[in-house]
């Protein structure tokens, strides 16, 4: 059977410590989508590390590693975060695979991804310019370069083949930046990918199935950025929810189990596009400060707001969450009152669901408030420890999404986390 962790937000909910710290009970750990715009920050012996697109159970010398095809693979990333890893003495030709399908994000992916994005002013989307939404876009069109051409002598042909495709789009962009140092450094990480484990994904992963062994899906970006049911065209080029997991791995639906769904206390979002409880004053500054929250990728300010129950059970209810976690609930800590979004009133009509286009309406967020609990609560390790107000705080949330709050982390160490 295959559990799922992923993000109920807009990204950046706090998912690779989470993954981090249920790792060793599986077997398994697979990327199922996104790209190097993904970026799951860990902490391993008290070290910062960012991952962008090696799994989060990298750091367990026993667990095996999956690249899905659902991904968007940069090979100079990837070369990048296996020599990070290598230098805590993790062997990644040992527990790291890639599946043949996955598409590989090539020099002119990044170029055009620039192109595109300045050449739409005030309506950019906010994209993290990594070249990830080309590459999608080759992948539906059917032109992409996958990691099992890798292993054809042909690969190089048909690299020239789709660069010049792209050439001819950037003319039309007056694009002419020179990439040429891009590609060395392209070249220079594709000969290091061949060196790693290239398998056929879908038969890897079914044959671990059919052996017992325990899997656990990881989301990257969060359910808010869905290519579908997000808020396009503020979205992700990619399916982010439970359902990307059996197109991203080659399972089948009724393999996954358990669905864990990552939310902050509150609420952030990196990038343009609609926020409804976005705070722009100094309570949005102050949860930026103390939560510390710039973006693991890119390194740009998040936008801070209140938690939006109307978004969350959205989320809950398409990716069939059976079990949610709470992260960065200290950041909380200080506040003395804390509002929760409980309805939206759409052009002046009340209402509890997601709109079509939140752009092309008029959105104000309603909120209940809860008292602040003034605790610091870093070093709680026992849920019947948890200040009052802060339970209440949990137990409303329960309520509203109809899916459990079952961990609750507390500050970013391995440690740092309580069960309710």
């Amino acid at each position: 059977m295959v559990d799922v962790i992923l993000g109920l937000q807009w990204g950046d909910e706090g998912k690779g410590k989470i993954v981090d710290y249920f790792a060793p009970d599986y077997d398994i750990i697979a990327r199922f989508q996104g790209g190097p715009n993904a970026g799951h920050t860990l902490y391993v012996d008290g070290k910062k590390v960012v991952l962008h697109q090696i799994p989060s159970g990298i750091f367990h010398q026993n667990t095996v590693n999956l690249i899905g095809n659902g991904v968007v693979l940069d090979p100079v990333t990837l070369k990048r975060e296996c020599d990070t890893v290598a230098a805590f003495g993790i062997d990644v030709r040992k527990n790291l695979f890639i599946s043949e399908r996955t598409n590989i994000i090539v020099p002119t992916h990044r170029a055009l991804d620039k192109a595109s994005e300045l050449s739409k002013g005030e309506s950019k989307i906010g994209s993290t310019l990594k070249g990830i939404g080309p590459a999608y876009m080759d992948k539906t069109g059917r032109n992409a370069l996958r990691a099992g051409d890798l292993l054809d002598k042909t690969f190089v042909t048909q690299y020239i083949k789709l660069r010049l495709k792209h050439q001819r789009l950037l003319d039309t962009y007056n694009f002419n930046e020179d990439i040429s140092a891009w590609e060395e450094e392209f070249f220079e990480a594709i000969e290091f990918l061949r060196t790693l484990n290239i398998v056929n994904g879908e038969y890897f992963i079914n044959n671990k199935m059919s052996e017992g062994k325990k899997i656990l899906a990881e989301g990257a970006q969060g359910s808010m950025l869905d290519v579908d049911f997000g808020t396009f065209p503020f979205v992700t080029s990619s399916n982010t929810i439970s359902a990307g997991v059996c197109t991203g791995l080659g399972v089948a639906p009724q393999k996954i189990k358990q669905v864990l769904g990552v939310t902050k206390a509150y609420c952030t979002r990196v990038g343009g596009g609609p926020f409804p409880t976005e705070l722009e004053n100094a309570t949005g500054e102050e949860l930026r400060k103390i939560g510390n929250e710039f973006g693991a990728t890119t390194g740009r300010p998040r936008r801070c707001g209140w938690i939006d129950l109307v978004a969350l059970k959205y989320t809950c209810m398409i990716n069939g969450v059976t079990q949610v976690v709470m992260t960065k609930a200290d950041v909380l800590d200080s506040f003395e009152n804390l509002d929760v979004c409980t309805t939206y009133h759409v052009n002046g009509k009340e209402s509890v669901e997601v709109p079509f286009q939140i752009t092309r309406v008029k959105l104000e967020p309603q909120y209940k408030t809860f008292a602040g609990w003034h605790t610091d609560t870093t070093a709680i390790r026992d849920a019947a420890n948890l200040p009052a107000n802060m339970s209440s705080y949990i137990q409303f949330i329960n309520e509203y999404i109809g899916a459990p709050v079952k961990y609750v982390s507390n500050g970013p160490g391995r440690d740092q986390i309580v069960k309710l």
